[in-house]
């Protein structure tokens, strides 16, 4: 039955994926800390376990969103290798800035996350080009800052990444190549810092690879890459503004759970 639910929580990750070009991590987070909850983990460990693990399955998801963006040549691949040695550094950093904060406290600030990000899904709130692509330091320093916030809450990065670009000049469908393509290093080295720094918490269930939960991570793969294609084809169906306000009002009913 544990698995069944991860497998159940991949699949829709990935149609949320598809559906609305957002990382699943959004909506993993949250699953993964009410199926900790129920599944008896320890406060202290459980929030981390979530965000680790989230990072762990986008490595696996984003390696079909690159193929997919490559093909098409969308993927601008200077902003992508320059932006990269910042999120390098940038995600090690958050995984040991949520290292330092207490469980509840870590809920909190995810909590906080789901609501900004619910109310710029639901407004359709974005960034009016302005500036050019900055130059190596610039796109760097941004990086090191998406991947320290996106260490933190357990994403790839896209709702920061896309932003970003679109504000500095970047066409959309570029923005949200070169985001997917960002996503991959994030994920890599968000999940391998969270193995390491949960290697020797107290607390952790069997199975566990420090701040990674095994079973969740295969379950979660297996399915979320399957079924972010047929998200895509939906997308083509449904009606979009309708979706993104429906899914802005779950995001924001599961912030205001958090922080309570």
């Amino acid at each position: 039955m544990e698995f069944l639910i991860y497998l159940v929580l991949g699949a829709c990750a990935g149609v949320l994926a598809g559906l609305f070009g957002v990382g699943g991590g959004i909506i993993i987070v949250p699953v993964l800390v009410y199926s900790f909850t129920l599944q008896g983990f320890a406060p202290e460990v459980m929030t981390h376990m979530a965000v680790g693990t989230s990072l762990a399955t986008i490595a696996f998801t984003s390696l079909n969103a690159i193929r997919t963006h490559h093909r098409k040549g969308a993927v601008l691949w200077p902003v992508f290798v320059w932006m990269t040695f910042g999120i390098l550094l940038g995600t090690v950093l958050g995984a040991l800035t949520a290292a330092l904060i207490s469980g509840p406290a870590l809920q909190k600030i995810i909590g906080v996350f789901a609501i900004v990000m619910a109310i710029q899904m639901g407004f359709e709130l974005k960034p009016k080009a302005s500036q050019a692509v900055p130059g190596r330091a610039g796109l760097t320093g941004v990086g090191g800052v998406i991947g320290w916030a996106s260490a933190i809450f357990g994403i790839g990065g896209g709702s920061l990444t896309v932003p970003f670009l679109v504000w500095r000049s970047v066409p959309m469908q570029q923005a949200v190549a070169t985001s997917s393509a960002c996503g991959l290093p994030i994920a890599v080295a968000g999940s391998l810092s969270f193995i390491w720094t949960g290697w020797a918490k107290a607390g952790l269930p069997d199975w566990s690879l420090g701040f990674v939960y095994l079973p969740a991570l295969v379950g979660i793969a297996a399915t979320s890459m399957l079924f972010a294609g047929y998200g895509a084809l939906l997308a083509h169906k449904l009606s979009q503004r309708l979706l993104k306000r429906l899914f802005a009002l779950l995001l924001f009913c599961v912030g205001i759970n958090f922080l309570m």
